[in-house]
């Protein structure tokens, strides 16, 4: 069996799959039925591994995993083949036609964590939980990780996507996830959730902002990721940012928080989207975990004072509109 795990790293390496290794060993596990970390438990060179099975056998594994070594050969996402994912402390489904998260997003689902954690927080507030807004929520996983890490949280989540809903819906019940509200709806439609219009504490946002002449060139986004949720429309990738700007104008009240994912190359045209609105101040780029500048974040102005601007913690230093 460790012998079959070595062949399918070298062949998933020479297919160009960069995680051949952990890939190899994670297609292992799921055909063993068990967490991909539990295979370093198994038993060692040629000890019976049956024993240590869940199913008690080892008969079926050599044909069902040269069928997803196969499937991975040809760039099939190991999250598709397995069928879930983990994002923060959740492990998530992932559903066909939805767009699978990616552990830079963990850094966005961070900073609207950490403003949701104060604001339940502060005594004053004892009786007003925090209202958060996921627009484009995809799988959900932005929106599940604020409602199961912060309790209490109110959060409402917004996809044009049915499918990306009902796999949001989905997900926030497999993790517990109790108030959290799921619909259908568009981020250009002045209408969206008007019933919270100056109410909402936080929007956070991982939109499609990719241009239409920038094709992945991985294929595991290009040929399986859905087009609704990469292309962001508009010749700069950035009509559905631009609406997400404008419901997050319309939907914070003053002093609410508003972060969103782009593109690395996108970061001062989002910044002077952001800033162009007269909706905001503080507006500043932030980095992902590998350091990239991948979000911008700014807080709802006062229409009768600004918020000043905040002062940036070392950790979340990037780059602000002067």
């Amino acid at each position: 069996m460790r012998r079959a795990v070595r062949a399918a790293e070298g062949i998933l390496a020479d297919a160009g799959v960069p995680s051949a290794r952990h890939d190899a060993e994670a297609l292992a596990a799921w055909c063993l039925g068990l967490p991909r970390l539990e295979w370093y438990r198994l038993p060692a060179g040629d000890a019976d591994l049956a024993s240590a099975l869940p199913g008690g056998s080892t008969d079926d594994f050599l044909g069902e995993y040269a069928e997803v070594v196969e499937r991975r050969r040809t760039r099939e996402p190991l999250q598709r083949i397995v069928g879930h994912t983990v994002f923060r402390h959740v492990t998530v489904e992932v559903a066909d036609d939805v767009f699978v998260p990616r552990p830079e997003t963990e850094t966005v689902a961070q900073v609207a964590i950490d403003e949701a954690a104060r604001l339940r927080a502060d005594p004053a507030r004892a009786d007003r939980p925090p209202l958060v807004v996921d627009l484009c929520c995809g799988s959900g996983v932005i929106g599940i990780s604020v409602d199961v890490e912060v309790p209490g949280t109110r959060v409402v989540a917004v996809d044009l996507s049915p499918e990306a809903v009902r796999a949001t819906t989905a997900n926030a019940a497999r993790v517990g996830s109790r108030t959290q509200r799921t619909l259908v709806g568009d981020v250009a439609d002045r209408a969206l959730l008007a019933e919270l219009d100056g109410t909402v504490d936080v929007v956070v946002s991982n939109p499609p902002y990719i241009p239409p002449d920038a094709v992945p060139v991985d294929p595991e986004v290009r040929d399986h990721d859905p087009d609704l949720a990469l292309y962001g429309r508009g010749a700069d990738g950035l009509e559905v940012p631009r609406a997400v700007v404008r419901a997050a104008a319309r939907l914070l009240r003053p002093g609410g928080l508003f972060v969103m994912e782009h593109a690395e190359v996108q970061a001062a045209p989002v910044r002077e989207i952001a800033r162009a609105s007269g909706a905001f101040a503080g507006v500043r780029t932030l980095p992902d975990l590998t350091g990239r500048d991948r979000m911008v974040v700014a807080r709802r102005a006062d229409a009768r004072a600004d918020v000043p601007d905040e002062p940036v913690r070392a950790r979340d230093r990037g780059r602000m509109d002067p």
